[in-house]
């Protein structure tokens, strides 16, 4: 389910429970085939939305190794093959030269406009899509899960690491993903390569796991499952075809999964079955949040009436001796708004329509 059928269904069942007719929006573009956190905001809290949408998110993804699709998921006809499939060492050693600021193209089937035209639309449409390069930021890139050769048998991100790191030496071992989850995002190097050159997309001049090392297992990747922590436009479909590119193959993805977006986890979500219960009469009080469940990274400011009536018409508050930036004004427990202060001075960002519970 895509993001717009998410914000349709919410607004069905929010029908079919008798609750009056409201706004209701999403915090983060979701791929139809995607799976996990979708932000929903209902009313006042539509009014963050665009702070959602440039929040940081995570990802688990699967990339399976020797196609490549137009649309760079399971939907699309293969238009790419390879033989070839990349060593576990260099799937390891790879995910380096990916974090950080880097380039990517979107992929053709997306929702970005071409001359005011949704690419996918001119895709399906049978035209060539070619869309510009940008920068986005990959925080963190790290394997989810063990990865698995063609024998099927897993290994350990330990187990792909420089011959000689303390316990690393005692030989390699399958591990759970559970154990996975939790070990370092790639093998960290003893030193740097004597010729200080980039010889391949997955060396850095830190140096990097050497697939023809002896001790290294020498199984291939028919598959592996990454998790990633990326900034707002970051195309995870992209990301999947330039590591498999990388390695000297081609690739797709298989399974993708968001579990955080913003300050929201998959902890906290709900089921569409449970989201369905609303329309059979569950109270939907008991499914919402907060609004200030949106602004967790943003500092609480107490208002007195006073101020809070001010900032209520939209006027500009003196005097205010704090920081600069952003904050969360209230009013005893009730949002006023959010707002930013520059040199003592109080100005409205977003305000929100909510009576206080005095009135």
């Amino acid at each position: 389910m895509g993001s717009t059928q998410g914000v349709s269904a919410v607004k069905r069942v929010l029908r079919e429970g008798g609750y009056a007719k409201t706004k209701v929006g999403h915090g983060g573009t979701l791929d139809p085939l995607a799976e996990g956190v979708l932000p929903i905001a209902l009313g006042e809290a539509t009014k963050l939305a665009g702070r959602m949408l440039d929040a940081t998110k995570i990802y688990v993804f699967t990339i399976q190794f020797g196609e490549e699709t137009d649309t760079l998921d399971t939907e699309g006809e293969v238009v790419a093959r390879s033989d070839r499939f990349p060593p576990l060492a260099a799937v390891a050693g790879v995910l380096d030269h990916f974090t950080g600021e880097i380039e990517q193209v979107p992929p053709a089937y997306s929702a970005l406009k071409v001359d005011g035209k949704r690419a996918y639309d001119r895709a399906r449409a049978g035209e060539d899509v070619e869309l510009k390069s940008r920068a986005v930021t990959i925080y963190a890139l790290r394997l989810a899960s063990p990865l698995t050769g063609e024998d099927g048998e897993a290994w350990s991100q330990s187990d792909l690491a420089q011959p000689g790191e303390g316990d690393c030496a005692t030989p390699p071992s399958p591990t759970s993903a559970s154990e996975q989850a939790h070990e370092p995002a790639y093998p960290l190097p003893q030193g740097e390569r004597s010729d200080g050159e980039l010889e391949s997309t997955f060396a850095t001049t830190t140096g990097r796991p050497d697939p023809y090392d002896p001790s290294m297992p020498l199984e291939l990747a028919e598959s592996v499952t990454l998790e990633a922590t990326v900034s707002k436009g970051t195309y995870i479909r992209s990301l999947a075809r330039d590591i498999a590119l990388a390695l000297g193959t081609r690739g797709h993805v298989t399974y993708l999964r968001r579990t955080k977006a913003g300050p929201f986890r998959e902890e906290q979500a709900i089921s569409l079955d449970k989201l369905g219960e609303i329309g059979n009469g569950a109270p939907l009080q008991d499914l919402l949040l907060p609004i200030e469940a949106g602004l967790d990274d943003i500092p609480a400011l107490s208002l007195d009436p006073e101020q809070a009536q001010a900032a209520r018409q939209g006027r500009v508050i003196s005097g205010m001796p704090l920081a600069d930036g952003l904050y969360f004004a209230k009013s005893g427990t009730v949002p006023v708004a959010l707002v930013e202060i520059e040199s003592g001075t109080m100005r409205i960002v977003r305000g929100f329509n909510l009576p206080d519970v005095a009135e």
